[in-house]
């Protein structure tokens, strides 16, 4: 993470020179804030905490799915952060809980932040084996056996009722909306869908996701969540309450403090939807049987215009002039070209796939268009995945977070709704691939545009230039993913560059 007002510990193994190190806050209650006496007393263990940290994190963290640097070394650590919410001897006996925000360095890339939420404990159980990272040598945990505490029912319990309190614990602030009823008894339990993040389902009540790697600023999930649920929006689970990380405003040698930066957003706890399927289980039960999902898709259809005009009427929507289509068309042309070069296979098409983008910069300077292209805020990661059909037959759309990948500023800024449409509009190509039964993909891709005109008054098919452009820079995105991760699953977009690359150019 890059924001410098972080206060920073040198990186692991290099030796620490005389630089305040983060501060630890130990709090053995929910809400108050350090007192100069936490302060004083955590600055003492902080570097130890951080040695006893390294050897375990470099075995553990290239492990995790969420982790985004596999395959290159670790350089070094950096604590940005570490907030003591329970200490080993406290409330819950020799269990303690502390919260960590590291950064990782690794050579040819910036510097990542993760959080992490550990448990400490001298002996664990064996259903929390797997969940260890090992044990601590030196540092305020020596001797104890730290894991990752989301996997413990008690730590997931409490943090619970943390989020239940609004208010702050050192560099840690809790927030949640007004009358919301926690019921008691919530057992918790690990989602195994998640692989960017981390997310606890709590009985059938809520779900809590735990951001992994983290940046400075709101993230679209709680933001575009929130603004859907202000507006009383029936397609989003509503988030109930969230947490953060405060930045440090270290003094400096006359005694003033660095303006703030932007909070960090941690953790999002929403409406948990019981019952519900996700499309993509949905789909490919279809697939297989050759089955007629095209009711389903037009009612998704439907959510989604539904969601894009709740969020246009909630935050600012831009009309997009010559300057900047021609921008994105140059973008979108940069990512072709660097998928070619990485991506032998991409390298006879991208001749032909140009032609999508230069004519989005045509676009741009007057041409072929149906009306003024807008931009406002969207899903930006929009799939099968990320919606859920409910036992009452209604869609949610869910993880408004946005390609995980691309920094934060990138995810929260306006886009054309048609990004969104052109990302469902692969996935439908994907169920249909991914089985070998490319005639349902057609009708279904059809449906979907339907049901979005329906309630959009825009059907996407009307927009050539735009849903070619953006359908084409999507399989580029996702034939580069499939070469890096899932070689077997190539094909896939390589089929969808093949046909948007013999795809007549739209009338101007």
């Amino acid at each position: 993470m890059s924001d410098r007002s972080w206060t920073r510990v040198p990186s692991v193994p290099v030796t620490p020179p005389d630089t305040p190190p983060v501060t630890v806050v130990r709090s053995a209650a929910p809400p108050p804030v350090a007192s100069a006496a936490d302060t004083a007393a955590g600055r003492e263990l902080a570097p130890g905490l951080l040695r006893s940290l390294d050897p375990l994190l470099r075995g553990w963290l290239p492990r995790q799915r969420w982790f985004a640097g596999k395959g290159l070394p670790i350089g070094g650590f950096r604590l940005a952060a570490a907030t003591e919410l329970v200490p080993p001897g406290g409330r819950l006996g020799p269990l303690g809980l502390v919260h960590v925000l590291i950064d990782v360095e690794q050579p040819g890339r910036p510097a990542d932040c993760y959080q992490l939420l550990l448990g400490a404990h001298p002996l664990l159980p064996s259903a929390l084996v797997r969940a260890a990272l090992g044990p601590a040598v030196g540092g305020p945990y020596d001797g104890l056996t730290l894991y990752d505490a989301p996997h413990d029912p008690r730590l997931a319990a409490l943090l619970l009722e943390r989020l239940r309190l609004p208010g702050r614990i050192g560099r840690l602030r809790f927030t949640a909306e007004p009358e919301v009823s926690f019921p008691p008894g919530l057992a918790p339990r690990v989602s195994t869908a998640e692989q960017s993040n981390t997310s606890v389902v709590y009985g059938d009540a809520f779900i809590l996701k735990l951001f992994r790697r983290v940046s400075p600023g709101t993230n679209p999930d709680l933001e575009l969540s929130l603004a859907l649920a202000r507006k009383r929006s029936r397609r989003v689970a509503e988030p109930v309450a969230w947490f953060e990380g405060l930045p440090a405003l270290p003094a400096d040698a006359e005694g003033t403090a660095d303006g703030p930066a932007e909070p960090v957003t941690l953790g999002v706890l929403q409406r948990f939807l019981p019952g519900s399927s996700d499309g993509w289980a949905l789909a490919l039960a279809s697939v297989a049987e050759d089955g007629d999902f095209r009711a389903e898709a037009a009612a998704l259809g439907r959510a989604t215009a539904e969601v894009h005009a709740a969020l246009a009427d909630a935050l600012p929507v831009e009309r997009l002039d010559g300057p900047a289509l021609e921008r994105i068309a140059a973008a979108m042309t940069r990512r072709l070209d660097e998928t070619a070069a990485e991506v032998p296979s991409v390298r006879p098409y991208a001749g032909a796939l140009r032609s999508a983008f230069d004519d989005l910069a045509r676009l741009g300077a007057g041409g072929g268009t149906a009306g003024p292209v807008t931009a406002q805020r969207i899903h930006g990661d929009l799939h099968l995945g990320q919606a859920l059909r409910g036992p009452d037959g209604e869609w949610v759309l869910i993880d408004f977070e946005g390609e995980p990948a691309r920094p934060l500023a990138d995810r929260r800024r306006p886009a054309p709704p048609v990004q969104d449409v052109a990302g469902m509009l692969r996935s439908f190509d994907y169920a249909a691939h991914h089985s070998g039964n490319g005639p349902w993909a057609a009708r279904h891709r059809d449906a979907y545009c339907s049901g979005y005109a329906e309630v959009a008054g825009i059907d996407p098919r009307q927009q050539p230039v735009l849903i070619r452009a953006f359908e084409t820079d999507k399989a580029v995105y996702e034939a580069r993913y499939e070469a890096r991760h899932r070689p077997a699953w190539l094909p896939i977009p390589l089929s969808a560059l093949a046909r948007l690359a013999t795809a007549a150019p739209p009338a101007p």
